[in-house]
């Protein structure tokens, strides 16, 4: 297996693209165009990051080794996000997909009372390489049987779990989404309404877990506030084709410490 850093590595490049800002509802805020450069300086055992945005003051970052609350996959797929949910405090993740000249990258973030606040899509793309991107995600892209397989990392750095999934959406005559999915040898089974660009799980609203449909097949899954001694996870997702998807999924554990890392890769196999 690659190292965490050589993971990392997979990332080096120019990306451009931008930052668009959306409320919890998934209202248009604000679009910033961006240009992320990821070098190794004169072949050095660094990594700079140098960050421009439009109207915002460059940043510029320098690593000799990754690691605390940021996790690689091999092909370079990483979240990076809190490590510990704690009250009046705030809670977040990002989670960023790559496929050959692009990346996709999603930050989602709760405030200090708890309730989420605010999500940031980023789509980039390699420069000097063509931009393409995927018209936003609807319902009926995502109804069918989705076979895949899954990784899970650990940040203790245990051996990373291999796991086939099984995931199937329909929408049963009253127009409620069915959800079964099916990973090693645990079936879970919900229902959802829907109502726009928003899916609604659980009708609990101290249990609520929404998601989100978002521009470039992307969508975002989370509770609509964080709640103490409760287990929860974060998730993102891409419709890289119209038959093949990726998920990422951060989980955290009742005490509400971050436990896992999973990465699901999955392609539709009935419609």
């Amino acid at each position: 297996m690659k190292s965490q850093w050589e993971s990392f590595q997979q990332n080096l490049g120019v990306w451009e693209g931008s930052f668009t800002v959306f409320s919890p509802e998934g209202t248009f805020v604000k679009d910033i165009p961006s240009r992320l450069t990821l070098e190794k300086p004169n072949d050095s055992e660094k990594v700079r990051l140098t960050l421009c945005r439009s109207g915002l003051n460059d940043m510029v970052l320098e690593f000799t080794s990754v690691g605390g609350s940021l996790l690689f996959f091999e092909n370079g797929a990483f979240s990076q996000g809190s490590i510990q949910l704690a009250p009046f405090t705030e809670f977040g993740a990002e989670f960023s997909f790559i496929y050959e000249n692009r990346r996709l990258r999603l930050v989602q973030l709760f405030a200090q009372n708890g309730e989420l606040d605010r999500l940031t899509l980023i789509r980039e793309h390699l420069a000097d390489t063509p931009k393409v991107e995927r018209p936003p995600l609807q319902v009926a892209d995502l109804l069918g049987t989705w076979q895949g397989q899954a990784i899970t990392i650990y940040p203790d750095w245990r051996l990373p779990d291999l796991y086939s999934t099984t995931l199937q959406l329909q929408i049963d005559q009253t127009g409620q989404l069915i959800q079964s999915l099916n990973f090693g040898e645990r079936t879970i089974t919900s229902t959802a309404t829907i109502k726009g660009s928003i899916i609604h799980f659980n009708k609990d609203s101290q249990k609520q877990v929404q998601v989100l449909l978002l521009p470039d097949g992307a969508s975002a899954t989370s509770p609509l506030q964080v709640q103490p001694r409760q287990p929860l996870f974060l998730e993102a997702g891409w419709l890289i084709q119209p038959n093949l998807r990726q998920r990422m999924v951060r989980s955290y554990n009742d005490k509400g410490e971050w436990t896992s890392l999973t990465l699901v890769t999955e392609e539709k196999t009935q419609p």
